[in-house]
């Protein structure tokens, strides 16, 4: 049976963070992964998940500034040196909290700037980022995001996060492969995860459309659980999505789809 880690960036969201974590556990949740942990001291995000017995999953290097609409500054040739901070701050709090791997979110590409310096200043941050994660143990992980919800998002669908991958040429970086996500950009949802397991470190959901929880919409989640059994995936799934209504009252889809 698949593993769910809750994303309290986007459950729960009637209550200030730091409370998430007992309405995570309470409602049975025993991991839990969020975009950014910054604006909390480390050992206060620490007490939480100690306290209610939650292992970490992941969260997100450093993106830039969320509130006015950047969504990851990795592929952004003039903020290198940013970008090269915010790995350290990152490594921080994955130490702290016990968190094994750290998403970096590409960016959206500016106009003006061209393909090749666009993803050589994305490969090149890459390179560093994977080196800094790996002497401290970490792996590190690429998303593709739809460009529906995101427009302008450098880093869209899985070939081309596999190509950045290969080029970049390290051990410890992989996918983060979003079902809700690439349903939008590709499709071929079981086909993809089989052919590419080795390579996608771990799995987030949503049901499209609306990006809520599954078995709302289109995507058929029990067959997509089954399959994760039986091709052996053995990591989390992340649950990213916007209840329809309240968490709770959403949550039978894990005994409905998940038996």
């Amino acid at each position: 049976m698949p593993k769910f880690a809750a994303n309290l960036t986007m459950l729960f969201t009637d209550l200030p963070f730091l409370e998430r974590f007992e309405r995570a556990a309470k409602a049975g949740f025993t991991a839990v992964e969020f975009l950014f942990p910054y604006a909390h001291p480390a050992a206060e995000i620490k007490r939480r998940l100690d306290e209610h017995g939650l292992t970490p999953v992941l969260h997100n290097l450093p993106a830039g500034d969320w509130e006015a609409g950047e969504r990851g500054i990795a592929c952004l040739p003039e903020r290198v040196d940013e970008f090269r901070a915010g790995v350290v701050r990152a490594v921080d709090y994955a130490q702290a909290l016990g968190v094994p791997q750290l998403n970096c979110l590409a960016g959206k590409a500016p106009a003006g700037i061209d393909e090749a310096t666009l993803r050589r200043t994305l490969v090149n941050n890459l390179r560093h980022a994977a080196a800094e994660l790996q002497q401290a143990g970490l792996r590190l992980l690429i998303e593709p995001i739809n460009t529906f919800d995101i427009p302008g998002f450098y880093l869209n669908r899985t070939a081309q996060a596999l190509a950045i991958l290969d080029e970049v040429g390290a051990a410890n970086a992989f996918v983060q492969y979003d079902l809700y996500h690439a349903q939008r950009m590709e499709g071929e949802l079981a086909a993809t995860v089989q052919k590419h397991l080795a390579r996608i470190g771990h799995i987030q959901l949503a049901d499209n459309p609306g990006r809520n929880e599954p078995g709302t919409g289109e995507i058929n989640y029990e067959f997509l659980f089954a399959h994760l059994d039986r091709i052996g995936y053995a990591g989390w799934i992340g649950c990213e999505y916007k209840p329809l209504t309240t968490t709770e009252a959403g949550l039978g889809w894990r005994q409905r789809l998940a038996h």
